[in-house]
C-alpha cells in the first residue's frame, strides 16, 4: 500500500470513529430517562426497602433474605438494561463486520480509493440503521420499566 492510501485509510478510520463516538452519545442521550429510572428510582426504592429490614427483633439471615429481596427490581433492571444494550452493540458490530468483509472483498477487485469511500459508506449506512432502532430500543425499555416518558 502506498503512503497516500495508507494516510485516506487513517482518514477513513479517524471519521468512522468519530461516528461511533457519534452513537455512543446518541445512545446515552436517547437512553437517559431509562438510565436515571435505575439509577435513582429504583435504586432509591432499593436502598428505602433494604433500611425497613433492619430490625432488632430479625436474626442475621432474616436481614440478609429480606435485604436481598429488596435488590431484586433493581438488579433485574440493570440486567435487562445491559443484556438490551449488549443487543445492540452485537447488531451493529455485526453489521460493521459485514462492511469490513466487504472492504477486504473490494481491496483485490478495485482500487484502495474505491474501496475506502465504500468501506465508509457502507460504515455509516449501517450506523444510521443501527441508531434508528434506538427509538424503538427506548421505548421497548420504557414499557418494561414502567417509565412514562
Amino acid at each position: 500500500m502506498d503512503h497516500i492510501a495508507a494516510v485516506e485509510q487513517q482518514m477513513v478510520s479517524e471519521r468512522m470513529r468519530r461516528k461511533l463516538d457519534e452513537v455512543n452519545t446518541a445512545a446515552q442521550a436517547q437512553l437517559a430517562t431509562v438510565q436515571d429510572h435505575i439509577n435513582f428510582t429504583l435504586q432509591q426504592a432499593y436502598f428505602k426497602c433494604a433500611y425497613e429490614c433492619f430490625d432488632r427483633s430479625r436474626k442475621q439471615e432474616e436481614i440478609s433474605n429480606c435485604v436481598e429481596h429488596c435488590s431484586v427490581p433493581v438488579v433485574n433492571a440493570q440486567q435487562h438494561f445491559e443484556n438490551e444494550m449488549a443487543k445492540f452493540q452485537e447488531r451493529l458490530n455485526r453489521s460493521l463486520m459485514v462492511c469490513q468483509d466487504k472492504f477486504e472483498s473490494a481491496k483485490f477487485q478495485q482500487n484502495n480509493t474505491d474501496a475506502v469511500n465504500e468501506l465508509e459508506s457502507c460504515v455509516n449506512q449501517s450506523i444510521e440503521d443501527n441508531m434508528k432502532t434506538l427509538p424503538h430500543l427506548v421505548r421497548r425499555m420504557n414499557s418494561s420499566f414502567n417509565i412514562s416518558a
